[in-house]
């Protein structure tokens, strides 16, 4: 790989984004940046790893937080900008690597080698993708999906500067319902593949 190659996967609940971040990190050698992110930061900074996932991807309580000089008194806020600044330090580095969530396709929009996805769903697919791997009820399944929808949505909004989910903001959206959790990997490797070949022209 001549260029730096950053993947960076947004996703709706149970439309299989993770999935599909997984299969692209393994498709392209690349290590993969999730909730894992958060042990390699306790490590460096000697905090309990546990206390950092109870605030991952959340939206801080503004009824609850303040900040001053630039300080701010929300776990979430310093949990979502210590990973912000993990990738960014990874990026500013020449590290390839895939990244799921953690409003990357904002963070890191100043870098080249970034390629922003956004996987969506149909609704019913997401919520019979959901029983099938949780084994939920459909009642069960159908409120976790709309729960993490939500706060996603509103962590992504926060904190970036485009709408979660809005095409503009992202180089591909793409409906994984349509062809299949495999097939819209390909797809989006396909994709990829194209625009490392246009960027080394």
């Amino acid at each position: 790989m001549e260029k730096q190659l950053i993947i960076s996967i947004s996703r709706e609940f149970g439309s299989g984004g993770h999935v599909i971040a997984r299969m692209l990190s393994e498709r392209y050698g690349l290590p993969m940046y999730d909730r894992n992110l958060l042990e390699e930061i306790s490590k460096q900074k000697c905090l309990d790893s546990n206390t950092l996932y109870k605030y991952d991807e959340a939206k801080r309580n503004k009824l609850l937080s303040r900040t001053v000089r630039g300080y701010s008194s929300s776990p979430e806020d310093n949990v979502a900008y210590m990973q912000f600044d993990f990738l960014k330090e990874k990026a500013k580095s020449g590290e390839s690597f895939v990244v799921l969530g953690r409003c990357a396709e904002s963070i890191l929009k100043d870098f080249d080698g970034l390629i922003s996805i956004f996987v969506t769903g149909d609704l019913e697919s997401r919520i019979r993708r959901t029983m099938e791997r949780e084994n939920l009820t459909y009642d069960q399944a159908k409120s976790k999906v709309a729960k993490h929808d939500k706060t996603r949505k509103a962590y992504h909004n926060n904190y970036s500067e485009g709408k979660w989910g809005d095409s503009r903001f992202y180089d591909m959206c793409i409906n994984s319902s349509v062809v299949g959790v495999e097939d819209t990997c390909a797809t989006i490797a396909d994709f990829i593949d194209r625009k490392i070949k246009a960027d080394n022209k």
